[in-house]
């Protein structure tokens, strides 16, 4: 599961699609409605949210604007009527650390989309996030060198 920090609007077709499907899940766990996942690390900074519901239910909405301006369909229905007000801090470290990664992803998925990218160089977070000083967050697990780790924060 990636909830990205980015904005959806970096992200090719493949990329939107699964991030709806991914968030849509994340609802569903956040509601209490499914038993999976619950301890997802990608879930963490929702859960801090006053109401993590409405957190992701906010975080859903840009996805799906997203998804309609480039003329997807996605069911606005099943995005849960409850809305956060405030913005969720998280580290400029983990923007950079996702941009990097989704950059990879493209190169091997959908150069034209990373060709488009090319020019930008510190890309706008989806609008539920603040960005503040810091490294990767402490939840996001980074792959180094083929291995998997989890990260212990930082000041990168």
């Amino acid at each position: 599961m990636r909830i990205w920090t980015l904005h959806p609007k970096y992200l090719d077709a493949r990329g939107l699609v699964a991030l709806w499907r991914e968030a849509l899940l994340a609802q569903a766990v956040l509601s209490g409605q499914t038993r999976g996942y619950t301890k997802h690390p990608q879930l963490i900074r929702f859960k801090a949210a006053p109401d993590p519901a409405a957190a992701i239910a906010s975080y859903l909405e840009v996805v799906h604007a997203e998804a309609t301006q480039r003329g997807y369909r996605f069911d606005a229905g099943k995005i849960a009527p409850r809305r956060h007000e405030d913005r969720i801090a998280t580290p400029r470290g983990q923007l950079d650390y996702e941009w990097e990664h989704l950059k990879a992803k493209l190169r091997v998925r959908a150069p034209e989309v990373l060709e488009r990218l090319k020019g930008i160089e510190r890309p706008t977070p989806h609008p539920l996030f603040r960005i503040v000083p810091g490294g990767v967050a402490e939840w996001e697990v980074v792959a180094v060198d083929r291995k998997v780790t989890k990260m212990t924060g930082g000041s990168g």
